[in-house]
């Protein structure tokens, strides 16, 4: 069974591309489907084969109705990897049936993600302390790539050395499809990459062989982990009220992008979507910020 798990999650990494985390989500969502199976028969199953529709129907119930039930949306994400698993094991002739061909996934309820103002994007990036300390250079120039590229944050920890293109005003980034997206920067982000690069990299750097952008305190790789911690830190500095993430900045970027009058097409490139309708998102998102801004004005 484990030969036919790791032949699934490799799939997903050479065909579709997932992340490391992703792949690693699919692992736990099935491994816990299979603890629950494996519970409920009281014996260790040799085969993906002899799970029925009655258990995955079982472990829907199981989780919506358990002593802390899990969210609709938590329980889609995990009726979706069961589905997608033996779709595959279907495809590869390694199950006659498909037991999950009949099971519904609970409607989930999608809520618009949280974005920020271009007051309190402001207040963000003015967070860092004026000074030439390799901290304060490094931090205020990582808030601004992530705000002015929308990049995701697995991405701009792994910016190299040679993806920075200052003659060019470009990042450069890999797609999930593989291949790499230039992604144009202002020259005010140019100015502050050209003087943290010259001035607060090689103060942090302890080895020449690391050839990560952004250095943690120890002369790194900074981690999305330390990444995410810097964020937390600004925003509460700067008194927002809001919980801000890397991917809060990144919707933020796309929403501002489109109102000040970006095409579609343009913020799907930069953002590095695959497919458009995943963009589309902050059509709705915009529409819904005007919403709110005349309601408030009424008001």
């Amino acid at each position: 069974m484990e030969e036919q798990l790791l032949a699934f999650l490799s799939h997903l990494k050479q065909e579709y591309h997932y992340s490391e985390n992703t792949v690693a989500a699919y692992r736990n969502d099935l491994n816990q489907f299979l603890d629950y199976v494996e519970g409920r028969a009281g014996a260790n199953l040799t085969d993906w084969a002899s799970v029925s529709e009655d258990d995955i129907e079982a472990y829907l119930t199981f989780m919506k109705h358990k002593a802390q039930p899990y969210a609709s949306s938590t329980i889609a994400r995990k009726v979706a990897a069961i589905k997608s698993f033996y779709n595959f094991l279907a495809t590869q002739g390694l199950v006659d049936e498909n037991p999950t061909l009949d099971v519904d996934s609970p409607k989930v309820k999608k809520r618009l993600p949280q974005t920020l103002t271009l007051e309190e994007v402001e207040r963000l990036l003015d967070a860092p302390q004026s000074g030439h300390s390799a901290k304060n250079l490094r931090d205020v120039t990582l808030l601004n790539v992530l705000y002015e590229t929308g990049m995701r944050v697995t991405e701009v920890v792994s910016i190299q050395l040679e993806d920075v293109a200052l003659d060019r005003s470009a990042l450069s980034s890999p797609t999930r499809q593989g291949d790499a997206r230039d992604i144009p920067i202002e020259e005010s982000t140019k100015a502050l990459l050209d003087q943290y690069l010259a001035e607060g990299r090689p103060q942090l750097a302890k080895d020449n062989q690391e050839r990560a952008l952004f250095l943690n305190h120890r002369g790194e790789k900074l981690t999305r982990q330390g990444l995410w911690l810097i964020i937390k830190g600004y925003a509460k500095q700067a008194g927002l009220n809001t919980e801000v993430t890397p991917h809060t900045l990144r919707h933020s970027f796309a929403v501002h992008r489109l109102s000040k009058g970006s095409k579609l097409e343009d913020i799907q490139r930069l953002l590095g979507h695959a497919n458009i309708s995943t963009t589309q998102i902050y059509i709705q998102m915009e529409a819904s910020d005007h919403e709110h801004a005349a309601t408030s004005a009424v008001v």
